[in-house]
């Protein structure tokens, strides 16, 4: 077998890149290693960058987006019992849109499959010879072993994937910080306790009011790291997040079954860097942030943005340029993006090392905040996302 582009991974980093790649002519294959069904069960956030919002537009996955995704204009802070709104649209003139990456997933599946795009799922991979000019991927499917020739592989496969663990060690870098809690989260059909997002800096820890849809909300609460889920019926769950939010939000609440329930720990990292020969990392391949700050999704989809970009230029204009910046390109809004994220996660948890101190001084940030147009600009930029 041959393709031009061969991408490992069939979340919403892949497929993004896979339709990009399409719609230009460039023949892509894409190798998942989970199925379809165990892809979209993966229960992801969802809120979305205008820049995000354009790319899938640009590769026709946006339609139902459009129909059933909410616009946010801006998202509630909440401390010592009350409520500061970012006013996103005033301050930049941008919004966010609420979507699930699940949708995303789907729609840029079902995108793929009417364009023709041939992916295979339930593969076994391993990249080799990235390093010269004839790479190929190594894979089963189906009990039977091949090999595909390609001019440049794309490792969109996450964290745990082959495609960096196959890199030698003294080639790349990783930075990383863990984080000494994780998030409790419900997805629940209820109401959600408001129409925007509220993200919640209590005594007793970090909580945030998310949403799917108009009938489907997402809850979460810091939690110690060694918590399990099993430690966390429902009824905890709603006492605690009642708890942590301001009166009029905690008399508005609608409670109810929890119909998925999971302990997410939190890190920062990047691998530096995302170019090695003919093989790119993009999406969580590559780098993880904290969802406080809402950009995981978001810096895959500009990743695969650069990326794209780079090949298109170098199939249709013969110019390379942009392929060889790929990585100090993407790398320059990870980083950005990983600081929001960071910032965003020191603000608004308790950090048990910190004491008392350490409080006073994130209740004096947020202060700061509520009372500063320039403070919340320079919040609203960096939620809404920074350009391309």
């Amino acid at each position: 077998m041959r393709a031009q582009v061969v991408i490992i991974g069939a979340g919403p980093a892949g497929l993004l890149l896979g339709q990009c790649l399409l719609r230009e002519g460039i023949d892509t294959v894409i190798l998942e290693q989970r199925s379809p069904q165990y892809v979209l069960g993966r229960i992801r956030a969802g809120v979305l960058e205008s820049a995000a919002v354009e790319l899938l537009e640009r590769v026709g996955a946006a339609e139902r987006l459009h129909a059933e995704g909410l616009v946010h204009e801006g998202f509630d802070i909440a401390f010592a019992g009350g409520r500061t709104r970012i006013d996103l649209a005033g301050l930049t003139g941008k919004s966010v849109t609420v979507y699930g990456q699940t949708e995303i997933t789907k729609d840029l599946m079902d995108a793929r499959a009417a364009a023709g795009g041939k992916t295979l799922y339930e593969v076994q991979v391993l990249p080799e010879g990235f390093d010269t000019d004839k790479p190929r991927v190594q894979f089963v499917h189906g009990n039977k072993s091949q090999t595909i020739e390609c001019d440049f592989i794309a490792g969109c496969d996450g964290f745990h994937g082959i495609t960096r663990a196959s890199v030698p060690a003294g080639a790349i870098r990783n930075y990383e910080r863990v984080y000494p809690f994780g998030w409790m989260g419900v997805l629940s059909d209820t109401r959600p306790v408001s129409e925007e997002l509220i993200y919640v800096s209590h005594e007793r820890g970090f909580a945030l009011c998310s949403m799917r849809s108009r009938t489907r909300s997402r809850y979460y609460v810091q939690c110690p790291l060694s918590e399990q889920v099993d430690e966390w019926p429902d009824e905890r769950f709603w006492a605690e997040l009642r708890r942590r939010l301001p009166e009029d939000a905690a008399k508005a609440l609608v409670t109810g079954p929890s119909i998925e329930k999971s302990v997410a720990p939190l890190r920062s990292f990047v691998a530096e860097p995302l170019r090695f020969g003919r093989l790119f990392l993009a999406g969580d391949a590559a780098h993880i942030v904290p969802p406080t700050g809402a950009k995981g999704l978001n810096l895959a989809a500009s990743d695969v943005h650069y990326l794209a970009e780079g090949l298109v230029a170098f199939y249709k204009n013969k110019n390379s340029v942009a392929l060889e910046n790929y990585s100090a390109r993407a790398l320059s809004r990870v980083w950005k993006a990983e600081r929001f994220s960071w910032s965003m996660t020191k603000l608004l948890h308790r950090f048990p090392e910190e004491g008392d101190f350490g409080r006073r001084m994130q209740l004096a940030e947020l202060d700061y905040i509520a009372g500063s147009r320039a403070a919340q600009t320079a919040l609203a930029e960096n939620y809404v996302g920074l350009p391309y």
